[in-house]
């Protein structure tokens, strides 16, 4: 996919470091099995989530699990909420002793990923109630507040109220603050997909964006994003262990726990859905202790930059367009053109046009109605002439398309 090009914007991808790239190497030939073990790959896995509990804000009395990335965290995180509100042993008995069906919120902007583990997990996608947003399409609190109500009235169960930190469409935050403030007052769990800005608070200049992330029952993380760790790695954050420990602790007799020897202590795969699990810890924990901390929120910030300068150069420029706010480090716009069919014609051929001649990879997206193109910044390699150049390209490759100009 191209992922490491400096002008590689599409979707959200993870940029990747060398240092990384050396850990998953080291980390082959070292061939651990992180199910479990008294290792030293599995003390760095556990450093590693303790590092990411204390960027999220969480204590160092939670729990927590590296994932192959952010769908399966939150299918780990969804596992446990589903098993705490359905109030008897859903291991056990299945999801059709439900006396209530269960149900989940989120905005309209909310990752793909959160359906898909609700159906995995039997619910249906009828679990996931997704809630109108704003003009900043962050989720609206009276929409939210009266659906709540309504289900409830209704005779089903809300259950978990899921808050976007960074949304894939747009980087739109939720109010984190007052959906924990909601969740307390109507006692339900409230979990953050945090796959984009879980990591903000690395950032001094824009850790206000996540203020109230520590307050969640549960966070998604996705390190090989913001983390720029190689793919594939993920990360679930959860305040109760125990409750996350009763979702998936289960141990054959081939693997009787003992008070000494290679397999005491914590067993890490009593914490997720795998058994066998690569050594994902050693790339995130060698790219730390080689730049710092720091050096990722310098990271951050410059791709929070790198968007606003981008809307700003779209914004002065009389045929592009904005289709969505920059709040975070991912821009919407587009070509102008006379109405909305043709402008998502001229936008997806000039998309398409740019990606099969090699010059940037953008992707595309509609926002409230309007397509355009979708550029997120998530990649250290980028610098201010790339956006200029690629804004060049976009003006370029739209004069060829509206001259009739074959690609």
């Amino acid at each position: 996919m191209g992922n490491i090009h400096p002008r590689f914007w599409g979707w959200y991808m993870g940029a990747s470091n060398f240092t990384g790239a050396l850990g998953d190497f080291l980390a082959a030939i070292e061939g651990s099995n992180l199910g479990g073990g008294t290792t030293g790959a599995a003390q760095v896995e556990q450093q590693v989530v303790d590092w990411l509990k204390e960027i999220a804000g969480f204590p160092k009395s939670a729990s927590g699990t590296l994932t192959s990335g952010g769908s399966m965290a939150n299918l780990v995180a969804h596992t446990v909420i589903r098993n705490l509100a359905a109030g008897y042993d859903v291991r056990k008995e299945g999801i059709a002793a439900l006396k209530r069906p269960l149900r989940f919120y989120a905005s309209d902007q909310v990752h793909s990923c959160h359906q898909k583990a609700l159906e995995t997990l039997g619910l249906g996608s009828k679990a996931l109630v997704e809630i109108a947003t704003d003009d900043r399409l962050r989720i609206r609190l009276d929409a939210l507040e009266a659906a709540i109500a309504e289900d409830r009235a209704n005779g089903l169960q809300p259950a978990c109220v899921i808050a976007t930190a960074g949304t894939t469409n747009t980087g739109a935050v939720d109010d984190l603050v007052a959906l924990a403030d909601l969740c307390d007052r109507e006692s339900i769990w409230f979990h953050v997909d945090g796959c984009i800005g879980g990591v903000l608070r690395l950032a001094p200049d824009h850790a206000h964006l996540v203020v109230g992330m520590e307050r969640a029952d549960s966070v998604a993380i996705d390190p090989h994003k913001w983390l720029h760790a190689p793919f594939a790695a993920g990360a679930v954050l959860i305040k109760d262990p125990q409750a996350h420990f009763a979702t998936f602790e289960m141990h054959g007799p081939y693997l009787q726990l003992q008070d000494r020897g290679m397999i005491a202590g914590k067993f890490l795969a009593d914490y997720g859905l795998e058994l066998s699990r690569g050594f994902r810890a050693l790339k995130i924990w060698m790219a730390f202790k080689e730049q710092g901390a720091a050096k990722f929120g310098r990271l951050i910030a410059q791709d929070i930059g790198h968007a606003r300068y981008m809307a700003a150069q779209v914004e002065a420029h009389p045929l592009l367009e904005l289709i969505a706010p920059v709040d975070l480090n991912i821009v919407c716009f587009r070509h102008v053109a006379s109405d909305e069919d043709a402008a998502k014609t001229l936008n997806t051929e000039i998309m398409l046009r740019l990606q099969e001649r090699g010059l940037a990879a953008p992707s595309d997206t509609t926002v409230k109605g309007k397509h355009g193109l979708r550029c997120a910044f998530n990649n250290h390699r980028t610098r201010r002439a790339d956006i200029d150049g690629f804004l060049v390209d976009v003006l370029k490759v739209a004069d060829e398309i509206v001259s009739g100009q074959s690609g």
